[in-house]
């Protein structure tokens, strides 16, 4: 499987995915300029954390001007797998391919610690070597990550099980502690907490490095 690590201007995380992909999971990963305008050939596409454009206006909202978009907006259509962490998954939200948008935390700074998250649907290409219910630990590290939708959106997020992860504890004071969701078709998951910091034990925690072994498992059904 090629992964696709999409690099915008301001992106800080973008090497953290690329060696999640290669030393973690040991498949293949190329880092993607923001101004291509093909992601033929790739299986599955990372957006990593950091601040695209310096987080100007609004986080993620120049990114979604970018070259690189059309393609991942049809990768999602198709249903590939899209990934956003931290800012990627600020990303998804400005895009709208996925519901909802990250606001300023609740605490009004900047949060950087490990913090344990609650699996809540296993059933999806990132999430299916987990266990519902389970408790992971995974670093955070946002200022603009707390979750927010509408009741209605809320409503139709539980109904249709897009919710991937919760924080086990009020974070930053997201809807409903909601950590990552997905969207309907359950190919587009965006998360706040990083996954690809969490894969070796070394690093305080390995409960990240399933995200990923996920996908390769997702990925092998389906070829099969």
């Amino acid at each position: 499987m090629k992964f696709a690590v999409i690099n915008f201007p301001g992106s800080n995380c973008d090497m953290d995915l690329y060696y999640a992909i290669r030393d973690g999971i040991k498949e293949e990963v190329e880092l993607v300029d923001y101004r291509k305008t093909s992601l033929e050939g790739f299986d599955g596409v990372l957006i990593p954390g950091g601040f695209s454009y310096g987080d100007y206006l609004r986080s993620g909202a120049i990114a979604v001007h970018a070259p690189i978009v059309k393609e991942i907006i049809r990768f999602a259509n198709e249903g590939k797998v899209v990934f956003g962490v931290c800012n990627g998954f600020q990303i998804l939200t400005e895009l709208g391919l996925l519901p909802g948008a990250l606001i300023k935390n609740e605490q009004g700074r900047f949060i950087c610690e490990t913090v344990a998250l609650k699996v809540i649907n296993d059933q999806t290409p990132f999430t299916n070597l987990y266990q519902a219910g389970k408790k992971i630990r995974i670093p955070v590290a946002h200022g603009e990550g707390r979750y927010y939708c509408d009741e209605a959106t809320l409503k139709e997020l539980k109904e249709n099980n897009q919710i991937a992860f919760q924080y086990g504890d009020n974070v930053n004071g997201s809807v409903d502690q909601i950590a990552g969701v997905l969207n309907k078709q359950k190919n587009v998951l965006g998360m706040m907490p990083h996954p690809e910091r969490a894969i070796e034990k070394i690093l305080g925690s390995d409960d990240g490095l399933k995200l990923f072994q996920s996908i390769i498992n997702y990925q092998v059904k389906v070829n099969n």
